[in-house]
């Protein structure tokens, strides 16, 4: 059996987030999806999200091909490793080649775990619908 292992914010939720999901599915037989905590998005990211941890969570579960959720504490994934046993780990394709996921292609590669890279859906992300609603809310005189 194929274990999939992938993560992600998931913040303001749109068809990036829905490819990468359908796409990990389509290549695991057991998909598990840590979702990052709130704590953890702000102490790395400084960034307050629109969407709280609960709430997240309870989207990406409710899709069907997502077996399922657990809280993303760390951004370390080789304590992800530790807890779940995943046979394959899939990451969107802006990772791939930078220091960090080379790192991990090697230290997986040790424990009989594929990294594979997804095509990053261009043209949308949860910083940019962010920066839209700022943006209009300013227009519209709102905080």
């Amino acid at each position: 059996m194929v274990i999939g292992y992938t993560t992600g914010v998931f913040d303001m939720f749109h068809v990036g987030h829905l490819n990468i999901l359908r796409n990990a599915k389509e290549n695991c037989d057991y998909l598990i999806v840590g979702i990052s905590t709130d704590e953890l998005v702000y102490t790395h990211k400084n960034v307050n999200l629109v969407v709280p941890f609960e709430d997240r969570r309870a989207i990406v579960s409710a899709l069907k091909f997502v077996d399922e959720t657990v809280p993303q504490s760390s951004y370390n994934k080789m304590d992800a490793w530790n807890d779940y046993k995943f046979n394959r780990m899939f990451v969107g394709s802006d990772w791939k080649g930078t220091p960090q996921w080379l790192t991990y292609e090697d230290a997986f590669s040790k424990l009989g775990v594929e990294v594979v890279y997804f095509d990053y859906t261009r043209d949308i992300s949860s910083s940019r619908l962010r920066k839209v609603v700022e943006e209009n809310y300013r227009k519209i005189g709102r905080p």
